[in-house]
């Protein structure tokens, strides 16, 4: 048997496939069921005890060295039935998808370089806010229906006993607005002020395809001496016409917000139905876009600014009514429900 095993050694030593039946052909005759070590284990049945002790490791030795050898090789071949599903390198790889930027990140983007060029920063706060920031400061009579728990998601404040009193459940809420950001702008230093505060809201509405319970904004704050409401129309002028292009009619309606006096909501000719009428303007062809006014003084004396030298304005829009009329999509639960293929119509832009 030690002579066989020496003989077939050296044979798989020198043996060297050049093709992938070859090396089969070799897997067959050293390691198949009924190949040579198959057989040569057999007869190690046979053999006496004291010979068992020397021709064990001497067997087993050699069988580690038929499986290194066709191991060595497998890799370089296709063997048997895979033949069939040997890979063709010549083939071009297969591609993958680019990631893109969601709509409402496109046109936040496309929002603040239009004001970066106007000369505004950008300013963030946090969603949870206090009442003094989200109301008090701003102006809110303590009977303004925004305080109520139809319009606003209040927090409870954390303590250690098991009831909150009243005045601690009214104490804090999910940002309405991000007004809020105005007024920690405005405390923490002094004028001239020119900021931009996008981020996400929350308000207590039924979701459709019109509203949601929470939506992002984009607000603007420019406080400075002599700061007119000429100054404020000509600012979104210029930002309807960056955004929409040229041509883009605007008008100016009478309003009220108690942070600002006077107030007014801004109109733009709708761009789905170029002013003849539709159901995102309600035939009217005109759609709002947002609200603007001057900074009503009490506001600049809540936040330490004296209202007597400085004046200031202030805008909002929702950036999602804003991509309805850019991208003329009709609802904006869309934004929302992560539906890979409406995302796919925005990957021009890569992130």
């Amino acid at each position: 048997m030690q002579s066989k095993i020496s003989q077939y050694t050296t044979e798989i030593n020198a043996f060297e496939p050049k093709t992938a039946e070859e090396l089969e052909t070799f897997r067959i005759k050293f390691l198949g069921t009924k190949g040579i070590i198959k057989d040569l284990f057999d007869e190690f049945k046979a053999v006496s005890p004291e010979e068992k002790r020397v021709l064990g490791k001497v067997l087993n030795q050699f069988k580690q060295l038929a499986e290194a050898k066709f191991n060595d090789h497998k890799d370089n071949f296709t063997t048997g039935d895979a033949q069939s599903k040997k890979e063709d390198l010549t083939l071009p790889g297969e591609g993958f998808e680019i990631g893109g930027r969601h709509p409402l990140n496109l046109v936040r983007k496309e929002i603040v370089e239009i004001f970066k060029r106007l000369g505004f920063v950008l300013a963030e706060g946090p969603e949870i806010e206090d009442d003094w920031h989200n109301f008090s400061a701003l102006n809110f009579p303590e009977e303004h229906p925004a305080r109520d728990m139809q319009d606003t998601f209040f927090v409870q404040k954390p303590t250690n006993n098991s009831e909150n009193t009243a005045e601690e459940k009214g104490a804090y809420a999910l940002r309405t607005h991000t007004s809020s950001v105005q007024v920690r702008l405005m405390e923490a230093g002094k004028p001239p002020f020119r900021a931009l505060m996008p981020g996400r809201v929350y308000r207590n509405e039924a979701i459709s395809a019109r509203a949601h319970c929470f939506f992002h904004q984009v607000e603007g704050l420019y406080v400075d001496e002599n700061v007119s409401f000429a100054d404020l129309k000509q600012t979104l002028y210029y930002f309807v016409q960056e955004l929409y292009g040229e041509g883009t009619k605007v008008r100016f309606r009478p309003s009220y917000f108690p942070f600002t006096e006077p107030s007014a909501e801004m109109d733009i000719s709708c761009t789905i139905c170029k002013g003849a009428g539709c159901q995102m303007c309600k035939q009217s062809g005109w759609v709002e876009i947002l609200g603007c006014g001057m900074i009503d003084p009490n506001v600049l004396d809540n936040v330490n600014i004296d209202s007597k030298k400085y004046t200031g304005f202030a805008f909002g829009m929702g950036i999602e009514r804003i991509t309805n009329l850019k991208y003329q999509i009709k609802d904006l639960r869309l934004f929302s429900e992560n539906d890979v293929r409406f995302l796919k119509q925005f990957q021009t832009e890569v992130i």
